[in-house]
């Protein structure tokens, strides 16, 4: 009889390289929000991916960049590297259309692991001519030695049927740790602030989507009916007024478009309210991020 196998499974790279898209693919349900933008992961967030043979505690984390210039840009990092510490398996992954300087960031943090390090190599897709996967594979080989390179198009879940067998092969004997419908540990309120969050980042430009936080204040259920009432933090007067805009017309549309995000995610009807508040210079505020819980695993 095959021996079941589990592993917590830390996923790392930079920043916008498509973690949150993977661990979503892998489990088959829109867990973690995605933005075309970096900094868009601000937690870990543990996806659970249960098969026969095996169950997968997938951690993804916020991208490894080298900005250290404010309190929540250590808090990322800290995040990020503190999932490694957990791992069974440290999945990497890598953009093959493009590498940059906090890749060998990434890098350096893994060399030395004792876990196995897989690489999954992400939008091989748009690599028109398969040949020169063949000379990027092996010098991936040869500079960080991986238990396995695998390509995969983690926006088109292509590859990621293979990417589960490789980790399965790698994943240490052991009983599943979560019940078989279980897809998080994360609660409805967490992932509810986090879709608000979302549309904040897709419908604002700029900075200001880095200078926001969501909070639920208010949660209540009548029969079908969710009501939940949402806070959007910012640090100045000036991008409060950016969040509501002329007349309140940019809050509303984000908020019709949270509530209509919020609805498939609960399967319920949704009466969402938002307020817009000050709070001064939080994301340099250790002190600040703790009271909002962004620096909690």
């Amino acid at each position: 009889m095959t021996p079941h196998r589990f592993a917590t499974v830390a996923v790392v790279g930079r920043p916008n390289v498509g973690k949150s898209t993977l661990l979503n693919a892998l489990i088959g349900f829109s867990l973690s929000i995605v933005a075309p933008k970096p900094q868009t992961t601000r937690h870990r967030v543990l996806g659970v991916l249960t098969r026969d043979d095996a169950q997968f505690a997938f951690l993804d984390t916020p991208g490894i960049h080298r900005s250290q210039a404010r309190a929540l840009n250590k808090m990322l990092n800290r995040t990020a590297f503190s999932a490694l510490e957990e791992a069974d398996i440290v999945l990497w992954l890598l953009d093959a259309t493009r590498r940059t300087e906090e890749d060998e960031l990434v890098a350096e943090r893994l060399r030395g692991r004792k876990v196995p390090v897989v690489i999954a190599l992400n939008k091989a897709d748009k690599i028109a001519d398969k040949s020169k996967l063949l000379p990027m594979i092996a010098e991936l080989q040869q500079a960080h030695a991986p238990a396995a390179i695998v390509p995969i198009s983690a926006l088109k879940n292509s590859g990621t049927e293979q990417l589960v067998k490789v980790l399965t092969g790698l994943a240490p004997e052991g009983d599943a740790q979560f019940d078989a419908e279980d897809i998080t540990d994360r609660s409805e309120r967490f992932l509810a602030a986090e879709r608000v969050r979302e549309q904040l980042i897709l419908q604002l430009h700029d900075e200001l989507p880095y200078a926001t936080s969501v909070e639920i204040e208010r949660w209540e259920q009548e029969g079908d009916l969710v009501k939940i009432g949402a806070v959007i933090w910012v640090e100045r007067e000036a991008q409060k007024a950016i969040v509501i805009g002329a007349g309140g017309a940019q809050l509303k549309a984000i908020g019709t478009r949270a509530r209509k995000a919020l609805e498939k995610l609960l399967d319920a009807r949704v009466h969402l309210e938002t307020w817009v508040r000050v709070r001064e210079n939080w994301s340099d505020d250790e002190r600040a991020l703790k009271r909002m819980g962004i620096d909690q695993a």
